[in-house]
């Protein structure tokens, strides 16, 4: 069987390729295909996350194992895609490249019988131009500022001043 992908770079959903596998492929040979179908040399880290229906970021598949042994990842080369995707599970986050962060919405499209005159994987089509640089995106992390700034409010209101040590009810020669 073969698996038909729809990969959209995040925020832009004019920038998008139409990726045909095999269901026995591994999620290797996927990345190296997004690879090709996008222009991408392929220097970069790159990992695929599970995803519900809502593009929540769920279990990871890495292209390499960071983690020094400290969690037992599910490896590219070692995953096969009919392992992970079914009708019931469409949808995976691709990054590529984590320092520029270039973020790609990966979802099961269609499951078809091969085509004999096909060789997979193949780029069915493409639409738009990958930009130079990725789309900026809002990360969890800035509304840390907002709730940072919002907290430093409420501190300012409650009347302790926290450079003044006079009151406090502790002795200072302990350290």
């Amino acid at each position: 069987m073969i698996y038909k992908f729809r990969v959209t770079l995040d925020v832009l959903d004019d920038v998008f390729r139409d990726v045909a596998i095999r269901k026995t492929d591994t999620f290797e040979d996927l990345h190296f295909a997004i690879l090709q179908a996008f222009g991408f040399e392929g220097q970069e880290i790159a990992s695929f996350y599970k995803s519900d229906e809502q593009w929540n970021q769920g279990e990871e598949i890495a292209l390499e194992d960071m983690s020094d042994g400290q969690s037992k990842l599910k490896m590219m080369s070692e995953t096969h895609l009919e392992d992970i995707l079914s009708e019931k599970q469409t949808k995976l986050i691709y990054v590529y490249d984590f320092l520029n962060m270039w973020t790609f919405y990966v979802e099961l499209a269609d499951i078809t019988e091969p085509e004999s005159s096909r060789n997979y994987p193949d780029l069915l089509f493409a639409q738009g131009q990958l930009p130079e640089n990725p789309p900026e995106k809002k990360f969890e992390a800035d509304l840390f500022d907002q709730f940072s700034d919002e907290f430093s409010e409420e501190l300012d209101n409650d009347g302790l001043d926290l450079d003044d040590f006079e009151d406090l009810d502790f002795d200072e020669r302990m350290n």
